[in-house]
């Protein structure tokens, strides 16, 4: 009886461990706030970059949207900050290398800067790039579906005016659905392993 107790408590803690692994995936991305700002404004953003590898990252480049407008960083010890720009002196990418290990597996680094936003109302996409270093490279560019979406700021007027709670409300709903999505896969995942431990705790009771 030992045994068996022995035996399945040894699953359930694989399985368990197995759970927040996926969970962990599930929900590492590289986020980019905040998700609402108005025309014109001065606003700080903050990207969220998270190792989900076991291997550091070392390098995270990400491109300013059409319209937005780079202003300044706030510098990190240990990370090299360098900016990109077109023929016209516009910043067009900014990217933050790691001068020591970089981003270790379990750890997330925040990176903050400011831009001064579009005066017109526009949603702008924050395309960015995490280097590993054994090379591979996670491009965060695809839409709110995809494995790897980039990160949405949406530029709307002051959301008390007349009019525009309209347009707040859609972009809460925009954020449920996608949080949802999450949910909805992690809780699939939680049901998988657990449909593991059931069946192996019954052939253990054949045994």
């Amino acid at each position: 009886m030992k045994k068996f107790f022995s035996k399945t408590t040894k699953i359930i803690a694989s399985a368990f461990a197995m759970t927040m692994f996926f969970t962990g995936i599930a929900s590492a991305h590289v986020v980019v706030n905040p998700k609402i700002s108005t025309p014109g404004a001065w606003e700080t953003y903050t990207m969220k970059v998270p190792s989900e590898k076991e291997i550091a990252t070392t390098k995270v480049t990400l491109k300013i949207p059409s319209k937005f407008e780079f202003v300044s960083y706030q510098p990190i010890p240990g990370w090299k900050f360098s900016e990109t720009k077109d023929a016209n002196g516009t910043v067009t990418s900014v990217t933050w290398s790691a001068q020591n290990e970089g981003i270790l597996a379990g750890q997330f680094q925040q990176f903050v800067f400011m831009a001064k936003n579009p005066d017109a109302e526009v949603n702008g996409a924050w395309d960015a790039y995490q280097y590993y270093k054994d090379g591979s490279i996670v491009e965060w560019t695809g839409d709110e579906k995809s494995e790897a979406p980039h990160s949405i700021t949406n530029i709307v007027k002051d959301t008390t005016a007349k009019g525009e709670t309209v347009k707040a409300t859609e972009v809460k709903k925009d954020t449920e659905k996608s949080n949802s999505s999450n949910t909805s896969l992690v809780m699939s995942i939680v049901a998988a392993v657990l449909s593991v431990i059931a069946l192996l705790i019954a052939i253990l009771k054949k045994k």
